[in-house]
């Protein structure tokens, strides 16, 4: 019997451990002297790798190959992270470690919790903390205040506030498009017939309780409801016509209740409908009426634009609108409506083109950047250059010069792949991406229901946008932003955030049984 067969693994499993045995020894050959930590440092990687891996597929966790897709990226970015800095290698190996208890850990808390879909006022609370915290206690690190330091430790709050933004959006769609209320304005209205039905929110409990107890029977003098005037205060019943539209106090005779305050004197039935007594302004936020407000909801969407902006995070703001604006477009009914969310944005940019001055310098270097290439173009121009000296097939691991990019560990380590891997080595990094997004796109379509299909797909498209808008930017194709390649460049708050929304991830892969 073969030994992925007494295993119980697959072969893809194989390839990795090939692939980053054969890395990790290059790597080891061109360090001088030999230093024998990088084969250890590489094994600990294969075996923390493998066992996950085999977890997964014995436990029946869902998908095999999220986890095979962003260790190979993983150990990719640990490798060239090690070439260019010993310690950002070791250090980016803690990080991959605490990131898989983490995915872990998602996954359990994400299957064990229930009615993720009710929490959609802590998502937004989770998401102003965390600007609070970032506008009070950040730091300006390359024009933005988007990073947190206390001590000798320091995260990126923007990276948790991506989770709680997809959250919020599924949260509002599902209580949205499950809801089993219908609100009515007068003019769609127009007048009642016997059919009308009164929606279970509008008639508040308490009120109907108020009438049953208020309106005497003409006919048995007990209290309860005329028997010629058919009302039933109840949720889902039929309604009187308009023809019969008269409760007490409202007909001709006389008051029935001169000494009763509290009687419904003036209640009319379009008033039960627009006008509930008990429905005051708490108990529509604690009944979710108010968020169910597309105009709200909306309010809340632009309310993290305009923070992130205020943040100058160009990259982030972009990341979020791109996420907002595609579940927009599944999932909402109103195309003219998502037309003005597109105008809006595009007026939005230009007066931050006016009006913050690094948005021009982004701008300006990315139209131009030969004519800065000893100011704010030299970051982009030796991107180029490394991307060009690689070639096809690159300059091989650790005969290139990358260490020409500024922060080539974060923002152009891309640039060093393809100069040491070549053309070819960049785009086997990006055809990861690509079966990474469409495992994330298949997951969501499998799912049936609407929150954890939108968070299926906000977790994918998270990743998805964000690899384009760094490739991207490194390339020369959309201006430059500043935001980390996913799972590769250097970075503990980035890769964890990653980890965690990918063990959500794997949760929802299992929930229909079909990746298990």
């Amino acid at each position: 019997m073969k030994p992925y067969g007494l295993l119980g693994i697959r072969r893809p499993v194989y390839v990795l451990i090939i692939v980053n045995l054969l890395f990790f020894v290059l790597l080891s050959l061109h360090v001088r002297p030999l230093d024998p930590s990088v084969l250890i440092v590489g094994g600990g990687v294969i075996i923390l790798m493998t066992i996950s891996y085999i977890i997964i597929v014995k436990r029946r966790m869902g998908d095999q190959y999220i986890f095979l897709i962003i260790s190979m990226l993983v150990s990719l970015g640990i490798i060239m992270l090690y070439r260019l800095n010993p310690d950002y290698g070791l250090a980016q190996v803690k990080w991959y470690g605490l990131g898989i208890v983490l995915y872990f850990t998602s996954y359990i808390l994400f299957r064990i919790i229930k009615n993720w879909d009710k929490y959609i006022y802590g998502y937004i609370i989770g998401s102003m903390l965390l600007f609070l915290i970032t506008f009070t206690l950040g730091t300006n690190v390359g024009g933005s205040i988007n990073w947190v330091k206390i001590g000798n430790f320091s995260f990126q709050p923007a990276e948790a506030t991506k989770i709680f933004f997809v959250f919020f959006i599924a949260s509002y769609y599902k209580l949205k498009l499950n809801s089993e209320e219908t609100f009515v304005s007068r003019e769609q209205k127009g007048k009642l017939s016997t059919n009308d039905r009164i929606p279970d929110s509008i008639l508040q409990e308490q009120d109907c309780r108020d009438y049953e107890s208020r309106v005497p029977d003409s006919h048995s003098g007990t209290r309860g409801h005329k028997s010629s005037d058919t009302f039933t205060p109840n949720a889902g019943k039929t309604i009187i016509s308009p023809e019969e539209d008269t409760l007490p106090g409202d007909s001709a005779d006389p008051d029935p209740y001169p000494d009763n305050d509290d009687t419904v004197s003036d209640l009319s039935q379009t008033d039960i409908l627009t006008k509930p007594k008990a429905l005051n302004y708490m108990e529509l936020i604690r009944n979710k009426q108010i968020i169910k407000n597309k105009y709200v909801f909306l309010a809340i969407i632009y309310l993290h634009l305009f923070l992130l902006l205020a943040q100058r995070e160009l990259g982030m703001t972009v990341l979020f609108y791109t996420i907002f604006i595609s579940i927009f477009y599944i999932y909402e009914e109103d195309y003219k409506l998502l037309f003005y969310n597109i105008g809006a944005m595009g007026i939005i940019l230009v007066l931050s083109y006016f009006t913050l001055a690094h948005v021009r310098v982004r701008l300006t270097t990315w139209i131009d950047p030969w004519g800065q290439i000893t100011g704010k173009g030299y970051q982009i121009v030796q991107s180029l250059f490394a991307i060009t000296a690689g070639g096809f097939f690159g300059t091989g691991l650790g005969l290139g010069n990358p260490d020409y990019i500024p922060v080539v560990h974060t923002d152009f380590i891309f640039s060093a792949i393809c100069e040491e891997m070549g053309l070819f080595g960049g785009m086997a990094v990006v055809l990861l991406y690509f079966i990474l997004v469409y495992r994330g796109f298949k997951i969501a379509l499998t799912i049936k229901d609407t929150f954890k299909k939108i968070v299926a797909l906000g977790i994918t498209l998270i990743y998805g946008y964000q690899t384009f808008i760094i490739v991207g930017g490194v390339i020369k194709l959309i201006p430059l932003t500043g935001i980390t390649l996913p799972f590769i460049s250097y970075g503990g708050s980035s890769l964890i955030s990653a980890f965690i929304a990918f063990g959500i991830l794997q949760a929802l892969s299992g929930l229909e049984g079909r990746f298990s």
